[in-house]
């Protein structure tokens, strides 16, 4: 598994449509068979700091199957308007530095 960040900087007049456009983004990434799971939160202390974290079988996943499929036209068209908002999109390893309770 790997994850992907996704870091935006969304003015508080761009927020609820933000939102809703990951919203309506989500449907595609529920079909997906290369999406493990994702979340979307946003910053308590500075609210225009957003981060999308999405859990992909792998980056070749992602990149090539995700993209390639047809899941990713009607993922992409919700999100594209928030693209200049960018300001990280990188693919993680994790680290046996972790603890989940259940």
């Amino acid at each position: 598994m790997i994850v992907e960040y996704i870091r935006y900087n969304i003015n508080a007049q761009r927020q609820q449509d933000f939102v809703a456009a990951y919203l309506k983004a989500s449907q595609y990434l529920q079909t997906s068979r290369f999406c493990l799971g994702y979340e979307l939160a946003q910053c308590e202390e500075e609210s225009a700091n957003f981060i999308l974290r999405i859990e992909w079988t792998s980056t070749e996943d992602h990149l090539t199957g995700f993209r390639k499929s047809s899941d990713f036209p009607g993922f992409l068209r919700h999100v594209r308007p928030f693209f200049s908002n960018i300001e990280e999109m990188n693919h993680y390893r994790l680290t046996p530095v972790v603890k989940k309770r259940e």
